[in-house]
């Protein structure tokens, strides 16, 4: 059985993120993507977008929590 890697493109956040096409384990849940010293929230969204790599669920950011030092 092939393994397919699910992924979907992140709306919002800090425009510096370095990507904007990111793998989602498991698909439909809040998605935490680490990013200098913490985490950006994104929540799954009912829009799709089309991308190089197909049509895609998108994930719009919803907050961000810090690393405790």
């Amino acid at each position: 059985m092939m393994s397919t890697v699910v992924k979907a493109v992140l709306e919002g956040g800090p425009k510096d993120m370095p990507a904007r096409i990111v793998p989602i384990t498991p698909p439909g849940i809040e998605l935490k993507v680490p990013f200098k010293g913490g985490y950006e929230h994104f929540k799954v969204t009912r829009k799709e977008q089309d991308t190089p790599e197909g049509r895609l669920p998108v994930y719009e950011w919803s907050s961000r929590t810090e690393l405790a030092e």
